[in-house]
């Protein structure tokens, strides 16, 4: 990592990054983000800056010990790494300089019945799912009203909407929400509307942005030209927020950022007042609402991930949203294994979660007759390690290395329970019921949710209807595809 004595602009490129400052203990204590490097940085190191800038400024400039940087596609990258470097390290001088950014996310709420899109800034613990983080918010705030409106999700506050919520709400009345508070959708159809919504943020834009365009050229050519640029602006929106440079976005490691290793489990050992865990296992859970349920287990050894003793599950004896009964299942399955083929227990378990989690991942070892080993649960909103017999949660400082080494744990898990649950749900996805109707292949299959959005919405239209909408649909099998859905 450079010095500070030996900084040059010809060795910085001109080009969109981030930079990060450390002081002379290797701590982190800012971190900057920039359209060109070269020009952002330099004026750190001007003569003139320690005398003329403000005293917040002088204080980080004289605490510079050595710097780095990492440089991206796009502004709105930087935007988004410097946001999360500041998250992970919590530099002195962002808080100090007020630069703390926070950017808008999408969240889903599993715990409600009709789940819907909502936008938020914090990530909290629960059955949420998060996407982003969003630089462009009127883009993401224009683009959350469209989809709210395109797939017919609720746009209400109440978790439970009913026939009190109806008589205060617009959309219904102009058939921009399919109404469960009315009961005119059922909770699988209404998922299923979610599920369409969910590929788009996941990136898949291509059938949205086909029709967005069809619209755009059919409305010009009939010179509704306000229209025509409405969707424009609707398609404009979609690409800037779910575009491809946006969703391929992942955070890259700095050169010389600290990295998990056998120091830092040592120094978990000592925290934990154990020997050192040198095989470690992370579980955690991932469902929708107690639908395809499964479990991970993610394994470091010495600090790094030991990828080919991953294992996950599938929940087989919880059906509904019981986290705490399916960790213990996927507990109690993998040590009733490592039991039955007498093999080598780790030196650490940790769950995902809090007392709960632990007491049940407790309860099935203890069912299992398991010989004694160190469990323990990192609950994640102010990451407070859970150890059994000790009443109070452990709070280590944010740096503390044997925090990092269970941060690093709990997202791999996390990683890897999230994952195998989209794979379940979009396989499940890849099957309805239009699958059955004889004469409707996939193409076919994918101009009618296309055009309607779902399955219930092809169920209350006309045979009339789907031959008109839909292009080489006669009424013959218009009429077929209506009798199997009504069955």
């Amino acid at each position: 990592m450079p010095d500070f004595a030996d900084f040059h602009p010809c060795d910085i490129p001109a080009k969109p990054g981030v930079y990060v400052y450390r002081d002379r203990f290797g701590k982190v204590i800012y971190v900057g983000k920039a359209r060109n490097l070269r020009r952002r940085m330099s004026s750190y190191f001007q003569p003139s800056r320690s005398r003329t800038a403000d005293p917040k400024l002088r204080s980080l400039i004289g605490s510079i010990a050595t710097w780095n940087f990492e440089t991206v596609k796009s502004e709105e990258e930087a935007l988004i790494l410097e946001s999360r470097l500041i998250k992970a390290y919590a530099p002195h001088y962002n808080i100090l300089l007020r630069d703390d950014k926070r950017y808008l996310l999408l969240k889903i709420d599993w715990t409600e019945a009709f789940p819907t899109l909502t936008l938020a800034r914090i990530k909290k613990p629960g059955n949420f799912e998060y996407f982003g983080p969003f630089p462009n918010g009127s883009a993401l705030r224009y683009t959350l009203e469209f989809l709210l409106r395109r797939f017919g999700l609720r746009a209400c506050r109440d978790s439970e909407p009913n026939e009190e919520t109806r008589k205060h709400c617009l959309k219904r009345t102009m058939r921009d929400c399919c109404a469960p508070c009315t009961g005119a959708i059922s909770r699988e159809d209404y998922l299923e509307k979610l599920n369409d919504a969910l590929d788009v943020l996941h990136g898949d834009i291509a059938p949205l942005k086909a029709e967005l365009e069809e619209s755009m050229r059919s409305y010009s050519e009939e010179n509704r030209f306000e229209l025509a640029a409405r969707q424009r602006d609707i398609l404009a929106n979609l690409e800037a927020v779910f575009g491809r440079r946006n969703r391929s976005f992942e955070r890259p490691e700095l050169p010389d950022a600290p990295q998990v290793g056998l120091g830092a489990v040592e120094a978990l050992g000592e925290v934990l007042k154990i020997p050192t865990p040198r095989v470690i296992i992370g579980f955690d859970i991932s469902n929708t609402l107690g639908t395809h349920a499964v479990a991970s287990l993610v394994c470091f050894r010495d600090g790094r991930p030991d990828r080919k003793s991953y294992r996950k599950f599938k929940i087989k004896t919880v059906f509904q949203s019981d986290d705490f009964s399916m960790m213990k299942e996927a507990v109690t399955r993998h040590f009733r294994r490592l039991m039955e083929e007498n093999r080598d227990s780790p030196d650490l378990v940790m769950v995902d979660g809090g007392r709960g989690q632990l007491n049940f991942a407790i309860a099935g070892l203890c069912e299992l007759n398991c010989p004694a080993l160190p469990v323990i649960g990192l609950a994640e909103r102010n990451e407070e390690i859970y150890v059994p017999g000790i009443p109070d949660p452990l709070v280590l400082d944010r740096h503390n290395p044997a925090l990092r080494v269970l941060q690093a744990l709990r997202d791999e898990a996390h990683r890897f329970a999230i994952t195998f649950h989209r794979e379940l749900r979009d396989k499940a996805i890849e099957h309805s019921m239009l699958d059955d109707v004889p004469g409707v292949g996939a193409t076919r299959k994918a101009q009618l949710i296309r055009e309607f959005g779902s399955v219930a919405a092809i169920r209350e239209s006309t045979a009339e209807e789907i031959a008109r909408r839909v292009p080489g649909t006669g009424l013959h099998l218009a009429q077929r595809i209506l009798d199997h859905l009504v069955k």
